[in-house]
């Protein structure tokens, strides 16, 4: 029904744990975002963005044609109202839901993306580019141990795609020199939703090739030969 288009990133485990969550058949497409897959014109047809992950849905709603969606919190939330799980039809739950979604996509993952970036991957360390990154992402973590403070088991109330959109981005915390004892909400958060099966499974999908990361993965990924990957001067 489904066909995923995938790469084993935080930003593809979002999916592969949420398709896993719904019970929902589904066909997985690597995507070797190393070589650059990324940018072919079969991929750009369904991802606009050149970012993995994305989905292409054979049966939809409406009885129509294939549809696909890139984004990962629109696939979320287009699953979610595909199989009415995960997301509440309350006024009041689905905008808070919705909102932790959008907190994630603009906050917790590209700010922890950065500071992965600078910290971790860039051949030049630049201290204030860590520091400025680290900072913000330190924030970031105290904004999401409040929030699950004073919701309890869970994000946004009940499990829902913003558990599902936050916790990948979190299982960095260890590469990126966090620890989560500074943090006992999302701590706590975090071991209960690393034990659902579903999340296990949905972290088991596919895996990088045990290939050497060189300067021609690095700049691929890291955006620097995009256009010439895309065939422009």
């Amino acid at each position: 029904m489904i066909d995923l288009h995938y790469a084993p990133t935080p930003n593809g485990w979002k999916i592969s744990i949420m398709l896993e969550e719904l019970g929902l058949p589904y066909t997985v497409k690597p995507v070797n975002i190393r070589a650059g897959e990324q940018f072919s014109p079969e991929f750009l047809a369904i991802s606009p963005n050149n970012r993995i992950p994305a989905i292409v849905d054979h049966a939809p709603a409406d009885g129509g044609g294939p549809f696909s969606v890139f984004e990962t919190g629109a696939i979320l939330i287009y699953l979610a109202e595909k199989t009415g799980r995960f997301l509440p039809t309350d006024l009041r739950g689905r905008s808070a839901t919705i909102q932790w979604v959008m907190w994630q996509m603009a906050g917790l993952g590209p700010m922890l993306g950065q500071h992965g970036h600078f910290a971790l991957y860039a051949a030049e360390k630049i201290p204030y580019a860590i520091e400025r990154y680290r900072d913000e992402a330190a924030r970031l973590y105290g904004v999401l141990d409040r929030q699950l403070e004073k919701t309890g088991a869970h994000v946004a109330g009940d499990y829902s795609i913003a558990d599902i959109a936050c916790f990948p981005w979190t299982m960095t915390h260890k590469a990126q020199g966090f620890t989560l004892d500074d943090y006992p909400n999302v701590k706590r958060w975090y071991a209960l939703v690393r034990a659902r099966p579903q999340v296990q499974a949905g972290l088991a999908i596919g895996k990088f090739v045990k290939e050497p990361f060189d300067e021609e993965s690095r700049k691929i990924m890291f955006g620097q030969r995009a256009k010439e990957v895309l065939g422009r001067k």
